[in-house]
């Protein structure tokens, strides 16, 4: 495997990259891969690698970087870390995400390791509602969205990631916990019904007996076959939507 990490000029500064892939057989589809509201850790680092060791170029940026590349608590977390990222989520808009992705893609088209077909994205928690953001802005780069147990999906503001939903042309996996107080099962009803009247391509998925976090194997709230099937399903997309447009691309 190969892994490095750079700052790259932003719009409103350098962000921190995250950068791996492996050694041969290059160059591969690219996957960005957005952070949950904690911020970046070893833990991500580490599910990043895993999605590269199947075949993928992965990018990881620092979101807080225009905080100053801040972390949290990801268990028993203060209450005044709690109260500082939730100011933060409210200052982080989707506009300012598809910005800073802007800038990777036009980087990303300079590494040799990258192929030059159509990319991925996964987003956690926060970042979910980026994953539609960016597949319904940028519908000719991105042909695979995954988003796990994400949030702000259908809002009443004017940039909804579900307003974008009928510019989507390639495919998307949603996994959502059964107990989820950041997402209940109203929302997680109401987005299939747009996708499905859009014609977007998708699955949702609820897993049982899983609460919000499930898929991070250093949560209280891990559930290992759930989180595994979520690894199945992102895997299945990818090789469905990226690995046969990277061949062709070759």
């Amino acid at each position: 495997m190969l892994e490095k990490t750079l700052n790259l000029p932003g719009p409103d500064g350098e962000i921190p990259l995250f950068v791996t892939c492996p050694e041969r057989e290059g160059p591969h589809p690219v996957v960005i891969f957005y952070m949950d509201a904690p911020g970046i850790r070893e833990e991500l680092r580490d599910m990043a690698r895993r999605i590269a060791t199947v075949g993928y170029y992965v990018v990881m940026p620092n979101l807080w970087y225009r905080w100053g590349g801040i972390s949290f608590t990801t268990n028993n977390r203060p209450a005044a870390e709690q109260e500082k990222m939730m100011g933060l989520l409210k200052e982080l808009t989707n506009e300012k995400v598809l910005s800073d992705t802007r800038v990777m893609l036009d980087w990303i088209k300079a590494q040799p390791e990258a192929a030059k077909s159509p990319m991925g994205c996964i987003g956690y928690c926060m970042s979910g509602q980026f994953v539609i953001s960016i597949m319904g802005t940028m519908p000719e780069q991105f042909l695979a969205g995954a988003s796990l147990h994400g949030v702000g999906n259908i809002t009443d503001k004017p940039d909804s990631p579900h307003l974008l939903a009928d510019r989507i042309s390639g495919e998307l996996y949603f996994g959502f916990a059964e107990d989820d107080p950041h997402v209940p099962l109203s929302e997680v009803d109401a987005l299939g019904k747009v996708l499905k009247a859009k014609g977007v391509a998708h699955e949702i998925e609820v897993h049982p007996g899983t609460l919000h976090g499930f898929v991070f194997p250093e949560r209280a709230c891990y559930v290992k076959e759930a989180s595994e099937r979520q690894w199945e399903r992102v895997f299945s997309l990818f090789r469905r939507r990226l690995a046969g447009a990277a061949a062709r691309a070759a």
